[in-house]
């Protein structure tokens, strides 16, 4: 009998933003996304910091992978 397990759906969410992924602000490599009204918003660490605590209220959805920028280190 073989058993198969489904990858790890929060593992898969983790780093779901690439290289290609551009800041909507500067242009810079994106490390968070943000759901709003339907459309999904990309900011680079420093832009996503400014605009958290607007943007936290009005959003439906946060996904912050900044922590890999220190894990490059």
């Amino acid at each position: 009998m073989t058993t198969t397990t489904a990858p790890d759906a929060s593992a898969v969410l983790d780093h779901r933003l690439t290289a290609a992924d551009r800041c909507d602000s500067c242009g810079a490599q994106a490390y968070i996304a943000a759901t709003v009204n339907g459309s999904e918003l990309l900011f680079c660490a420093h832009h996503g910091r400014k605009y958290e605590e607007k943007l936290r209220s009005v959003a439906t959805s946060w996904h912050d992978e900044t922590a890999r920028l220190n894990a490059a280190e």
